[in-house]
């Protein structure tokens, strides 16, 4: 994990000072709401329906047990017990005091973190594949170029504000699990024909009011040349991006218009002009850099463990964790953990003090101190010896951690809707907590394999239902909450968006809806079928046809 040199500490420490007395001002009443807005934004602070809410930066989702305790202690000290884990590997606290945000901001400065450019206008949080260092799917570590980024972006004065909000993810792997097709930038790591490590560019992907999956501008970027293509896109997207209409201003919109071949040129003729002008980092900060994700002292294991096969044996519940729950390691002996932050019945994503605590003791204990925020609002911990994962499991179930359903039906991606956000339409949170009841029985889940379920409360897109499985959207219907469903999306490497059904259900039918969907899935799935697998065979017609008849 990177760790800041003396220039990050004093660029947080200075942002720090500098937001408090902002703060300050606000309080005082010396600066409006309206004046207050973009200085807050810039500094992770919304103001939501009913309080504040801090959005904290977690880079490339990674996180060390010292950090997860800070959190912890925030969660208890400022907030109500418990943070929120966010689809860009980030955790948001809903109800600070505005009075205590420069406070949160200086124990989180202790720990090396911060909420820099979490909204606004302005390049986010870069996020990965929470394997990544971990899977040997992955071409290599994708973290270093995450952590380039970011120090590229972070206070880029070209970029500070840019027409939109700006999103970039970086893959290593042919799977992929960050949605990069999805995000304004998307790069996917991986050999050209002559063994050569470069990027895939994506360009102008993105969900909401007019969701696009993100094209290839180019095939294959040489490694070195990262930080200049990246410049030369946002220069393109800057100059001539709109300006007018927020709802057209995002770079997906001036993709679109250009089309791919011409907005690939433009590129292409910024890159030249900029390539050798000194914005690539040198060797030197490149390799400084990678030293920092340098894997941990394996053991060396035998594949096979004598402990976890016979645990496995003898308790049920702890096989089906293992089935559901676990990854396979790129080194012989190990298993990628997966942590669902979705229990039945639970908020999906959300995370007590106490259960934060527990984790950080395990991962210090069992994970070299390391664990990572997925893009499914989940936890992983990336390194665990097979003889371990019993103890691990046990130390989960102990706070309510050991829920066996990663990427079944209840590990469902949901916003946090009109309960806190002031733009939504509809309540997101009890639409989740009432399928997952609807299919608790874990047997049934593991029998129906990976289905993605995911809720937005608003067209805004934050619970990606555009790319679910199955996708629900909330919608007013005169003053009533009710829900748009969308079929066959998808957020992985076949990224496409979801198709719309037909016509809204209410609160009351909605989860009815969706079992008509599985359950005509269950009945006509060949083998042993994803729900997306029979949806692209059958087409689109079949399901809505068992959607809507006798509805």
């Amino acid at each position: 994990m990177y760790r800041y040199d003396e220039f990050d500490a004093t660029l947080v420490a200075e942002r720090v000072a500098q937001f408090r007395g902002q703060v300050n001002r606000r309080l005082s009443g010396e600066l409006t709401e309206d004046q207050f807005k973009p200085l807050r934004l810039m500094n992770g602070v919304y103001l939501q329906l009913h309080a504040y809410m801090l959005r904290v930066a977690i880079p490339y989702g990674t996180l060390t047990s010292q950090k997860m305790r800070k959190l912890a202690h925030i969660a208890r000290k400022y907030d109500k017990g418990y943070g929120h884990l966010t689809t860009r590997q980030n955790i948001q606290f809903n109800w600070p005091a505005l009075v205590d945000v420069p406070d949160i901001l200086d124990e989180l400065a202790e720990v090396e973190m911060h909420a820099i450019q979490t909204s606004g206008n302005c390049i986010r949080n870069t996020t990965s594949d929470q394997y990544a260092g971990a899977t040997a799917e992955e071409v290599e570590d994708p973290r270093p170029y995450a952590e380039m980024i970011r120090q590229w972006s972070t206070f880029h004065p070209e970029f500070s504000y840019l027409p939109r909000k700006f999103k970039i993810a970086v893959t290593a792997a042919d799977r992929d699990r960050a949605a990069v097709k999805f995000h304004d930038i998307g790069l996917r790591i991986h050999k050209n024909d002559a063994g050569e490590v470069g990027f895939e560019v994506y360009v102008g992907g993105g969900l909401g009011r007019t969701p696009f999956v993100g094209p290839t501008i180019r095939e294959f970027l040489p490694k070195e040349y990262l930080l200049s293509y990246l410049e030369a896109i946002l220069r393109v997207y800057n100059q001539q991006g709109r300006r007018d209409n927020k709802f057209k201003a995002r770079i997906k919109i001036l993709v679109n218009s250009e089309g791919v071949d011409g907005f690939a040129n433009l590129v292409e003729t910024e890159w030249n002009q900029i390539k050798n002008s000194g914005v690539d980092l040198p060797r030197e900060e490149i390799d400084r850099i990678h030293a920092y994700f340098a894997s941990p002292k394996f053991e060396n294991l035998s594949g096979e463990s004598k402990t976890h096969k016979a645990k496995i044996a003898e308790d049920k519940e702890f096989a089906r964790w293992a089935r559901t729950n676990l990854a396979e390691h790129k080194t012989s002996g190990y298993s990628i953990v997966n942590i669902s932050v979705k229990p039945i019945g639970g908020i999906p994503g959300d995370i007590s003090d106490i259960q934060m605590e527990a984790v950080a003791d395990i991962a210090e204990r069992f994970s070299f101190d390391e664990m990572c925020v997925t893009h499914e609002q989940n936890l992983v911990l990336p390194h665990v010896k097979k003889d371990d994962l019993f103890a691990v499991w046990s130390a989960l179930k102990a706070v309510d951690l050991a829920t066996a359903n990663i990427g079944l039906v209840s590990d469902i991606i949901a916003c946090p809707g009109l309960d806190y956000c002031s733009l939504a339409n509809t309540r997101s949170i009890p639409i989740a907590q009432r399928i997952a009841e609807r299919f608790s029985d874990f047997q049934k889940q593991e029998d129906l394999g990976e289905l993605k379920i995911k809720i937005s409360g608003c067209i805004n897109a934050c619970g990606h239902h555009h790319a679910g499985h199955i996708g629900i959207l909330g919608v007013d219907k005169k003053g009533e909450e009710f829900y748009q469903i969308t079929l066959g999306g998808s957020g992985a490497e076949d990224a496409a968006i979801g198709e719309i059904a037909g016509r809204g259900f209410s609160s009351d039918q909605v989860v009815d809806a969706v079992e008509k969907l599985v359950d005509y899935y269950k009945n006509n799935r060949q083998d042993k079928e994803r729900f997306l697998d029979t949806y692209r065979r059958l087409g689109a017609q079949p399901f809505k046809e068992a959607l809507y008849d006798a509805a």
